[in-house]
């Protein structure tokens, strides 16, 4: 096959296949693979190539940054970008997270995901260390074991004391290093065969893609409304695909804030039931207080309940939780145990001081308030336009108007000095995004920051760019 000359591949991209980039990234894998664009040879500049493939420059550099990634391409600065390899790295090629800016670059105000305010998590995790340090003994010096964590599992229970989960106790806690633990080691008890089919909605975390795609598993998608999954969609997606596990967001959903009401919940529990499902009901972003009852109340029989401290206490801490279905407890733990025998002793420790002082009920509480004072502050300055959003929740879902798309929105966000995610962050690579973005809450920049970023917002909504092509 003949290369391509220098600076000039212009590849045809198909249409309504998922994200222009992720098309434009599988064009440049095939592209170097097949030898169309050999080794050393350079490409056209970001914003030639989205000109001639009537993108934006966002697509573009996305697909050049994920090859990059891969070790597919090279950038140099001054220079361009060239072909660096055929054959693509091993192992994971797209972070999980973007990596955080220095505080305060250029203006810019990050509302990519959602932080915790300072509300003296510092001291207290301090004042917890002091305490620790006087109970160290030879004990310390031994591999930790599940049943040293009993008192732990038993504080979690208290944590969990505000949710209706149904009955459960200490023997049905397994603890993990975090939420994204979690999901690995409750798939790690449920999948079976050599291709498991996973289902998840339709846009949703995307860790929770990698941690299936990391047992082999396919993952499908299933169609949202105003309350989460549609059960119809959910009933059609078991009956082709044949899944073993459901993974969703009844309370808060991630990213569009939907809450899921009762009769709702009780239709999907009902079809996991008749199609022999597990579920993941994931907690990560617990909305305020509530008295509805959860999927694990609901089916204590199939529904792994998970959380965590990171969006609550503190994302340093890695600690999660998992409320097992009823009797699946001890192969949660023996499932942990063969990833990393227990917890850390220091982990352990620091985080049953901080339930048992009351630290982190507390810390818990007043970030629910301040999440939910600087939401007020976004609403005020959004809530015209097509907002949604729920008391506690530290991010919003903004719908576009006519004249914008999401990835124009995000990119002029960026010339603005505001950092958003688009829709397309979530949708599945072969599904459709809809035309809105994620805005985090940032706990850690001053109010009057998130005010200027949202007026900045405010201002873009209501001035949509005259020429959709670029």
């Amino acid at each position: 096959m003949d290369t391509i000359t220098t600076g000039t591949w212009v590849p045809i991209l198909p249409q309504g296949e998922g994200p222009k980039y992720l098309a434009l990234t599988r064009a440049l894998r095939n592209a170097i693979k097949s030898g169309a664009l050999a080794e050393g040879a350079q490409l056209p500049t970001v914003r030639d190539l989205a000109w001639r493939l009537s993108v934006t420059p966002g697509t573009v550099s996305r697909a050049y940054q994920i090859a990059t990634q891969e070790g597919l391409l090279q950038a140099t600065v001054g220079r361009g970008t060239f072909v660096a390899a055929q054959s693509p790295r091993l192992g994971p090629t797209v972070p999980l997270f973007a990596e955080r800016e220095p505080h305060g670059l250029a203006g810019r105000v990050d509302l990519r995901s959602p932080r915790l305010p300072n509300l003296g998590q510092g001291a207290a995790i301090g004042a917890a260390l002091q305490r620790i340090s006087m109970k160290i003994g030879a004990d310390w010096l031994d591999y930790p074991t599940q049943n040293e964590e009993l008192p732990l599992r038993v504080a979690v229970c208290g944590w969990l004391s505000v949710r209706v989960l149904g009955t459960f106790g200490p023997q049905d806690i397994m603890l993990t290093h975090g939420g994204q633990s979690g999901i690995g080691l409750i798939l790690d008890c449920c999948l079976r065969g050599d291709r498991p089919v996973v289902l998840t909605e339709d846009l949703s975390y995307p860790g929770f893609r990698y941690a299936a795609r990391l047992a082999r598993a396919e993952v499908i998608g299933v169609e949202l409304d105003h309350e989460g999954i549609r059960p119809d969609a959910l009933e059609a997606a078991c009956r082709r695909h044949g899944p073993q596990v459901l993974c969703l967001t009844p309370e808060g959903q991630n990213p569009t804030t939907a809450r899921m009401g009762v009769a709702r919940r009780a239709e999907i529990v009902s079809i996991a039931r008749r199609h022999n499902l597990q579920i993941i009901e994931d907690e990560c972003y617990p909305a305020q207080a509530s008295d509805t009852p959860s999927l694990r109340a609901l089916a204590p029989e199939r529904v792994w309940y998970m959380g965590s401290l990171s969006k609550t206490v503190s994302a340093a801490l890695r600690f999660g939780y998992v409320v097992c279905p009823t009797g699946m407890g001890e192969s949660g733990r023996l499932a942990s145990q063969h990833r990393y025998f227990a917890l850390s002793r220091m982990v352990s420790a620091l985080c049953l001081d901080l339930f048992q002082s009351g630290a982190a009920t507390a810390i818990r509480d007043q970030v629910m308030v301040d999440y939910s004072e600087r939401l007020q502050i976004v609403a005020n300055r959004l809530g015209r336009h097509d907002l949604c959003w729920q008391a506690g929740l530290p991010f919003v879902w903004l719908r576009l108007p006519n004249g914008w798309r999401a990835s124009s929105f995000t990119r002029m966000a960026e010339d603005a000095g505001v950092l958003l995610r688009p829709a397309d962050q979530y949708a599945m690579v072969h599904g459709r995004a809809p035309n809105a973005v994620r805005l985090a809450i940032a706990g850690d920049i001053a109010r009057s920051e998130l005010e200027r970023g949202a007026n900045a917002l405010a201002r873009l909504l209501v001035n949509p760019p005259t020429d959709m092509a670029v």
